[in-house]
């Protein structure tokens, strides 16, 4: 089958692997129709995730057909079925899983142990994203081997495209919860960094639970234009002073809440920190451009909260602690538990209340996926969000 390929930093490629196989009873094959690149892989494709291997198959937002089904996932699996695969993979029997956050699965990765050397334990294992996280093939390909399928896969009913549903898979999902992470009651002021496509989808996520006022702060005039039809303040971080602004708007008390859905490779030109990270992390004294999260505790009124959920991978340096604990903050962070959502965010899209397909830029094929990721990563051409269609 074709499938992208990671070769190493810059170096992605679309080329010839082997079929996926069932592997155990509760797996299943899937033939898949939307792929999507996600923000989170552009990392990938930036070398700054860790025990990657040369020819790697990537990808971690994928749907498509069941072609073959395992017997143990017979029951709610069967060849035709569409569905939607969370990037999470989750055995629903463990401690955590049982609970609702399937992002903990202490089943899923089997190098969990390399994952405990860095974290101090593991997380579930990922579709496409690293040994450390399991090792597992990624979705950006014809065919994708899913297991735990009983559990993860969610099927879409009658009516529904493919886009509109595809990025139930993730950046939905996650958007939403770095929204209900900030505990909308009505009426609040939420401050976004990011106005990518989990910072759209925490956007409008936002203003689905009843927020007032949503911040938006970018400096990609297609990315702020896009969160102004969703209703939001813009800030662009190159013409403004970010702090200055919400205080302005805030009455100097500050955002009630604020999410970072920028993660490790914030702006390395916004501002002194963040050239001190980039060159940190150039000559390997850093692992992570923390510049967002850093700007987000400053904004967050007191007793507010901060919603993290931009990826970060190792050891962050000046964090300002000492304002977080004096003024009362509280952090909320997570890989998204998608199973745990997924529910709740499909029967939204079918009532109409949302259409995630809003952030659709661009539209290819598995081949033209190589200079997609370049195009996405230097924010050329309006791209904001890609559907590749193998």
């Amino acid at each position: 089958m074709k499938a992208l390929t990671w070769h190493g930093k810059g170096d992605m490629r679309c080329e010839s692997v082997d079929d996926p196989k069932i592997e155990h009873e509760r797996d299943a094959i899937i033939k898949v129709t939307a792929c999507a690149i996600c923000g989170s892989d552009l990392h990938i494709y930036d070398g700054v995730i860790p025990t990657m291997e040369s020819g790697d198959v990537i990808g971690h937002e994928a749907m498509g057909e069941v072609v073959e089904v395992g017997s143990g996932a017979k029951g709610k699996l069967k060849v035709g079925d569409r569905v939607v695969v969370p990037f999470t993979i989750s055995c629903g029997e463990c401690f955590f899983c049982k609970r609702g956050y399937f992002s903990g699965c202490e089943r899923s990765n089997p190098n969990r142990e390399i994952a405990a050397k860095a974290w101090g334990n593991s997380p579930a294992g990922l579709f496409g994203y690293s040994h450390m996280l399991g090792g597992y093939a990624g979705g950006q390909a014809e065919y994708l081997r899913v297991p735990y399928a009983d559990v993860g896969p969610i099927k879409v009913p009658d009516g529904l495209t493919d886009e509109q549903v595809l990025f139930l898979s993730d950046i939905f999902p996650t958007g939403y919860m770095g929204a209900d992470f900030c505990e909308i009651k009505g009426g609040e002021t939420i401050a976004i960094w990011g106005c990518g496509p989990v910072g759209q989808m925490s956007i409008r996520s936002a203003f689905l639970l009843g927020a007032e006022r949503v911040i938006a702060i970018d400096t990609v005039p297609e990315r702020l234009a896009m969160a102004r039809d969703a209703g939001a303040i813009t800030v662009d971080f190159h013409e403004e002073d970010v702090y200055d602004r919400i205080m302005e708007l805030t009455n100097g008390r500050g955002a009630d809440a604020t999410i970072d859905a920028v993660g490790t490779e914030a702006d390395g030109t916004a501002s002194f920190d963040s050239v001190i990270d980039r060159v940190k992390m150039a000559t390997f004294m850093g692992t992570d451009r923390p510049h967002v999260l850093r700007q987000a505790i400053h904004c967050t009124r007191n007793f507010g909260i901060v919603s993290v959920i931009g990826v970060y991978g190792g050891f962050l340096d000046k964090i300002p602690f000492g304002s977080a604990i004096n003024r009362g903050l509280t952090f909320k962070m997570a890989q998204t538990p998608v199973q745990r959502y997924l529910p709740l965010l499909l029967d939204r899209v079918q009532k109409g209340e949302i259409d995630p397909s809003f952030v659709i830029t661009h539209r290819a094929t598995l081949e033209e996926g190589p200079d997609l990721y370049k195009t996405f990563r230097d924010k050329k051409d309006g791209c904001i969000k890609v559907v590749l269609r193998p």
